[in-house]
């Protein structure tokens, strides 16, 4: 199938003008997409730790009272995440020229020495709150530049961005992934192949640039192609 000059695999999920999403094992389809076509593999793939998925297990031990005196009845409840269970090997993530992947702090021993990580500091405005969970997430990437920080406050239910829009266990901040382009620029085609529920995706479409995403989790493809449609109609 040709789409804007690039062959690329038929019976895509959903496809537009800027984004094509594949409901597929990234592995069976990244042999199919042309040697160097893609300039950026932007992704945030299972990362190995067995992340539960049960509010008992991940909140019993919150510091302070403030979490357990909320009323929890309209907070989303995901699913394991296929993959989490094993540990990620991202080896085959370096044969792209430039490539930014989150949760690597899970997965740093299988991936070559880095100057360039980025961190992503969670309590933006409230960094005095205390939080059972991570602080902040890290992702290693080959762009060989500086450490970076992007403060975006993202804590549970206290969110700077996307409120309500609790799609995945994960989830990302289309802002956060937007500030990952734009460390990366310039880049032509992106690649996420594992692109749960859509960031990586609508952060392209904002910016102007084509991106590919993957997913092995049909669920998560109907949630990125819903965002993604939408998208176009508030771009319209």
């Amino acid at each position: 199938m040709n789409w804007n000059g690039l062959e690329i695999p038929d019976n895509p999920y959903y496809q537009d003008e800027w984004v094509v999403i594949y409901h597929a094992d990234c592995r069976d389809i990244l042999p199919l997409i042309p040697d160097k076509s893609i300039d950026l593999v932007l992704t945030d793939p299972p990362w190995g730790s067995g992340l539960s998925m049960a509010f008992n297990d991940r909140f019993t031990h919150a510091a302070g009272n403030w979490w357990r005196n909320i009323d929890r009845s309209y907070c989303t409840r995901h699913a394991p995440i296929i993959g989490d269970d094993v540990p990620f090997d991202p080896i085959f993530l370096l044969q792209f020229p430039k490539v930014i992947t989150w949760g690597a702090q899970w997965y740093a021993s299988r991936l070559p020495n880095s100057g360039g990580w980025l961190i992503w500091d969670k309590r933006h405005g409230i960094e005095d709150a205390k939080w059972p969970m991570s602080e902040a997430e890290l992702a290693w990437t080959n762009l060989r530049k500086a450490v970076r920080i992007f403060r975006h406050r993202w804590f549970g239910l206290v969110r700077e961005s996307e409120r309500g829009e609790h799609w995945h266990p994960t989830q990302k901040p289309v802002a956060l992934m937007i500030w990952c382009i734009q460390q990366a620029e310039p880049v032509g085609l992106i690649l996420d192949p594992y692109m749960g529920a859509g960031p990586t995706l609508l952060a392209a479409k904002k910016l102007n640039r084509h991106c590919i995403g993957i997913e092995i989790e049909e669920r998560y493809c109907e949630i990125a192609a819903k965002r993604c449609s939408q998208s176009v109609m508030m771009l319209g």
